[in-house]
Parts: structure tokens; C-alpha cells; sequence
């Protein structure tokens, strides 16, 4: 089962929790654990040299020879009684003096000693041993001593510290109770058993809470987008919408594509109503005209002004239907052929002038240009920007100049006609709208969007410019030669 996103970070939090617990625990009990015995080592070498220059000054007022009072002046009483000379030893030490015999220790220690205690190993064996010549032979006492100097190791659950007694004679083993360190080290295990689970409770609530609160935007996001997913109403402020964090920024950015979701679906609406009713207007004009001619006998004559009537009407369809085909055309079913841009906008010369005998139509074009592109598409994008300037501005000059600028292939329309306002030029290439003064006319609205559309689909553009008494200016601008090279084998659409 997928955990939800607040579940997620909860867990997420108790386990940053739990590990920085791990790890400040970890630091605190090495660093309090080394501490401790760090003191307590070094409270033991203060209080065995305290001991050994008290264990010394007694022996010497014994004699010199070492061997003659080891076990007879040095006794466990003589050792409790040094190790408790000193308050901040007494109780807390013990003590062995052992004297290499052979190959073997001849030792005497404290009741208390502890029994596992390892005896020194051959090496202080050798720098201890020699006996009294140990001390008369000049400087080979203070050798001994340096080299056997304060060894101090754990044992068990006590720390030994071996120091050299008489000028290396013998040598001088202290035992300190480490059990505190292990009490302290159980104490903190334990308390971090307890607390461990604890920190990881406490932070899984702490992160379920303040993740529930971190997402509580999310959710009412969540629930206005559905909201607004059940009404349709795509221009519904979201909440928290602004530019404060990440999520106001995202709420800011949802509402702007639903706006323009929202903007689109209304200009979606208006072209299938304006497409309905362009389309209904020569349906029912068919349906009148085929009617009246079925109602009654009629001549000859009369038939064929009908026929000819109804084929009117079947161009307008026909031209509209396929005007709507291209715009509704996927650019994945484009073709990518070369296009000679001169022989379409001569081949739309042509026909305009054919169409209308009095129409003034020129052709500028001192050089082939060829771009990648879908030659059906590009011919009725020219053809309608020719024809657009014919149809609304009669009896002006109309001129199609095809020229080359750099990387770019350019087919300019332009009239001396009367020109639009800027209100009219800001919504010309809508589909399906037509000035009211043009209302009258053969056109249905779509010429200059399928231009629009068709430079899109090439990666151009279409530049409209007009001012009253200006005449109407239009530029089709196309890539030349970007995608020649790749799309020589593709086919073009028909």
C-alpha cells in the first residue's frame, strides 16, 4: 500500500529524529566516556605517586637490600596502611609489589587485590630484574626507571598502573575500581533505550502534526481544483495564489493555465457556433431552393437559375469544409517537401485575376524561393491572403511580392485600399470573424486565420498592418532551407 505524502514525511521526520538522536548520543557517550576515564586515570597516577614516594621512604628506613623485606617488612597491612595514608586513595586502591625470582614473581598485595590481574611481561621482567646491582651500577637505577615509567591499562573492570619501586628493584602495581565507568556506561545505554523510542514517537506525532499543517494548502488547492473540475469554472480564483512561496506560486501558475484553459475553451465555443451557423445558413438555403424547385413545375430556365444557385451554395460548403480541415490539420501529417513560394503566389495571381476581370493584381518576384514545407497548406494560405485583399478593397492595387530576407522566406500581400481601424486589425485572423461592414460578402471569417495557422504549423508567422486610408498590409513569414535537407523524402499532403 502507497503511504500518503503526509505519512511520508512523517516518517521521514521521526527518522532524521532518530538518527540525529544516534548520533548526539554517540558523541556524548564518547566524549562523557572519555572524560571520565581520563580523569580517573589521571587521579589514579596522581595518588600512586603519592603512594610509591610513601611505599619508598618506608622500605628504605628498612634497609637497602630489597630482597631481605619483601614479605617480611613489605606486608598487606604495610600496603593497606600506605594506600589509606591518603584520603583520596584510601578505599579506592589496591595495591602488589612483586620482585622478579627466576622465572617467576615473587609478589605481595592487598587482600583485595584483584586476582585476574595480569603480571608484567618479560620485557619488565628484564628492565626490573638485577637486584641490588640494579641500583649501585651508576645511572642504571634512573634507566630503569625511565623506561619502566607510568603504564597504565584496563583490566577488567579495574585500571593497572605499574610503576618502578627502589630503583627498579621492584615494581609497583596499582588497581583502581573502573566499575563506575561501566555504571555510567550501562546508565546511558539504558536511558538511550528508553529515550530513543520515545524522541522516535514524539517526532512521528510533532512530523504527522506539522506536516498536516504544511499541507493544509495543498488540500484546499486540491479541493478548489476539483471544485472548479466539477463546475467548469476555469477562471475561479484558487486559494493562496500569489507569489510568497512554492505553493502560492504554484496555486498562481494552476489559475493561469486554467484561464488560459478557459480562454481556449471559449474561443473553441465560439468557432463551433460560428462554424454551425455558417454552415447552417447554406444548408437551409439548399433545402429552401430544392423545395421551392420540387413545389411546383417550373421551365427549363427556371431549373437551371436554380441548379446553378445550389451550386453556389455547394461551393461556399465546399470551401468551407475544407478551410476547416486544414485548420484542424495535424502537424505530424504535414508534408515537408520543397515549396517554390513563387509558383503558388503566381498560380493565386492567376486566379484572382481570372475570378474578377477589373481586379489590379501584380506579382513581385526576381528570384525562386523555395521553402520545406506542405505545398497544399502554403498554397491556400497565399491564395487567401490574395484573395482577402481583392474581396475587401475593390479596385485598389493588390501586390504579391515574394522575396528572400536571410533565413527567412517572406510573401507579402499588400493594397492601397481603405485600410482598418486598430480594433478591427487587433482581431483580424479570429476564425469566423468578419467586419460588420463585410458582413454581406462571399467570405466566411476564415481566410486570414488559416494563414495564421498555417504559418504556425511551418514555424513562421503572419504580421497583419493597416491604418484607415492606408491600405492593409500582410506578411507571411516562413523558415527557408532550416529543414530542406531532412525532409526531402517526406511526402506531401494532398
Amino acid at each position: 500500500m502507497r503511504l500518503t505524502l503526509r505519512a511520508r514525511l512523517a516518517l521521514w521526520a521521526a527518522l532524521a529524529t532518530g538518527l540525529a538522536v544516534l548520533l548526539v548520543a554517540a558523541g556524548l557517550y564518547f566524549a562523557v566516556n572519555g572524560f571520565m576515564r581520563g580523569a580517573q586515570a589521571e587521579r589514579l597516577q596522581t595518588g600512586a605517586s603519592g603512594i610509591q614516594t610513601r611505599l619508598e621512604a618506608a622500605l628504605r628506613a628498612q634497609g637497602d637490600d630489597f630482597s631481605q623485606v619483601l614479605g617480611y617488612i613489605v606486608t598487606p597491612t604495610l600496603l593497606e596502611n600506605v594506600a589509606n595514608a591518603d584520603p583520596e586513595t584510601r578505599r579506592s586502591v589496591e595495591l602488589r609489589v612483586l620482585r622478579a625470582q627466576g622465572n617467576g614473581w615473587v609478589q605481595v598485595s592487598t587482600p583485595n587485590f584483584p586476582p585476574d590481574a595480569p603480571l608484567p611481561g618479560a620485557a619488565v621482567e628484564r628492565r626490573g630484574g638485577g637486584g641490588r646491582g640494579g641500583r649501585d651500577q651508576g645511572g642504571q637505577g634512573e634507566q630503569g626507571r625511565g623506561m619502566a615509567g607510568p603504564d597504565l591499562t584496563p583490566s577488567g573492570s579495574h585500571l593497572l598502573l605499574l610503576r618502578p619501586l627502589m630503583g627498579g628493584q621492584a615494581l609497583l602495581q596499582v588497581a583502581a575500581d573502573a566499575r563506575m565507568l561501566g555504571d555510567a556506561q550501562r546508565a546511558f545505554t539504558r536511558a538511550l533505550t528508553w529515550w530513543l523510542p520515545l524522541a522516535l514517537l514524539l517526532s512521528l506525532v510533532g512530523g504527522w502534526v506539522v506536516a498536516g499543517r504544511l499541507l493544509r494548502p495543498v488540500r484546499n488547492l486540491e479541493a478548489a481544483a476539483r471544485g472548479i473540475g466539477e463546475g467548469s469554472d476555469l477562471r475561479c480564483p484558487l486559494p493562496g495564489a500569489g507569489t510568497g512561496d512554492e505553493l502560492a506560486r504554484l496555486a498562481l501558475t494552476l489559475q493561469g493555465s486554467y484561464a488560459r484553459l478557459a480562454d481556449a475553451r471559449d474561443r473553441e465555443q465560439a468557432f463551433l457556433r460560428a462554424a454551425a451557423h455558417d454552415l447552417r445558413s447554406p444548408l437551409a438555403a439548399l433545402t429552401a431552393r430544392v423545395e421551392g424547385s420540387l413545389s411546383r413545375d417550373r421551365d427549363a430556365e427556371r431549373y437551371r437559375a436554380d441548379l446553378r444557385e445550389i451550386g453556389t451554395d455547394l461551393t461556399r460548403l465546399s470551401t468551407l469544409a475544407n478551410h476547416l480541415l486544414l485548420l484542424a490539420k495535424d502537424p505530424s501529417a504535414l508534408g515537408r517537401a520543397p515549396v517554390p513560394l513563387r509558383d503558388l503566389a503566381a498560380d493565386a495571381v492567376d486566379r484572382a485575376r481570372e475570378l474578377s476581370e477589373l481586379a489590379d493584381v501584380d506579382l513581385v518576384a526576381p528570384q525562386p524561393v523555395t521553402v520545406p514545407g506542405d505545398r497544399v497548406l502554403l498554397g491556400q494560405a497565399i491564395w487567401n491572403l490574395t484573395m482577402n485583399a481583392v474581396r475587401h478593397a475593390p479596385g485598389a492595387t493588390v501586390t504579391v511580392t515574394v522575396q528572400s530576407a536571410g533565413a527567412q522566406a517572406r510573401v507579402t500581400v499588400q493594397d492601397d485600399g481603405p485600410g482598418v481601424d486598430a480594433a478591427t486589425l487587433s482581431r483580424l485572423g479570429e476564425a469566423f470573424y468578419r467586419p460588420s461592414e463585410s458582413r454581406a460578402g462571399d467570405g466566411h471569417g476564415l481566410g486570414l486565420a488559416l494563414a495564421r495557422r498555417a504559418a504556425e504549423l511551418h514555424g513562421g508567422t503572419l504580421t497583419l498592418a493597416s491604418a484607415p486610408g492606408r491600405g492593409f498590409t500582410a506578411i507571411l513569414s516562413l523558415p527557408a532551407g532550416a529543414q530542406l535537407a531532412g525532409a526531402q523524402a517526406l511526402p506531401s499532403a494532398s
